[in-house]
């Protein structure tokens, strides 16, 4: 069990310590995993922002991702989005609605408005903790496809088998925690106290 966040990044920053002297970008998903992103990027002397992003889901059936999209409208489509019900009107009004949802938050940001270029980097996706894994899948797809050269996936806790899974999609998956059963991320954490907007900006103004 982790005190509280910044102890599941410090845990994190130790077990990705060969990063130290990439100069990786760290990209934090919002809202909870910024300020272990804001530690890990200052452990590892990389780069912090954050990474907007939502999956696509296919018509009557949200929970079924047909593909991702990042706040710079860059989407990625999967192979059977069309067989799902998913024809090209849909996903271009879906693409638009994510947009304009992701850009907002990222306007709320204020100095971070320009999203950092990921091409051709070592990319550190965090998160405070992955259940099913939808978010970081979406993460990584996109990331994928805008040229980052190794995408690792870290998180203070990921099941096992969301585990595997993403390994089929990242270079390299982190965790101090990988449990068998996962009920809830929270309980891994004694303080689990949801993370503001005003901590985010904080921990991006720095970078």
């Amino acid at each position: 069990m982790f005190r509280d966040r910044l102890d599941a990044a410090r845990r994190l920053a130790e077990l990705l310590q060969h990063y130290r002297g990439a100069r990786p970008l760290v990209l934090g998903i919002p809202r909870g995993a910024v300020p272990m992103a804001r530690l890990i990027a200052d452990e590892l002397a990389g780069d912090l922002d954050v990474v907007l992003v939502h999956k696509i889901g296919a018509p009557h059936q949200e929970e079924l991702a047909v593909g991702a999209v990042d706040d710079s409208g860059h989407a990625v489509i999967l192979s059977h989005a069309f067989q799902a019900g998913a024809g090209r009107e849909y996903l271009q009004r879906e693409i638009d609605r994510q947009v304009g949802t992701l850009q907002a938050r990222r306007a709320a940001y204020g100095k971070a408005q320009t999203p950092l270029d990921p091409r051709g980097r070592i990319v550190i996706v965090v998160d405070d903790g992955v259940a099913t894994g939808a978010t970081m899948e979406a993460a990584i797809r996109v990331l994928r496809s805008r040229g980052a050269a190794r995408i690792i996936a870290a998180a203070g806790v990921i099941p096992r088998d969301t585990g595997d899974r993403l390994r089929l999609l990242a270079d390299e998956v982190v965790a101090p925690e990988e449990p068998v059963f996962l009920g809830s991320v929270g309980e891994f954490f004694r303080d689990f106290a949801q993370v503001s907007d005003e901590e985010v900006i904080q921990a991006l103004e720095a970078r």
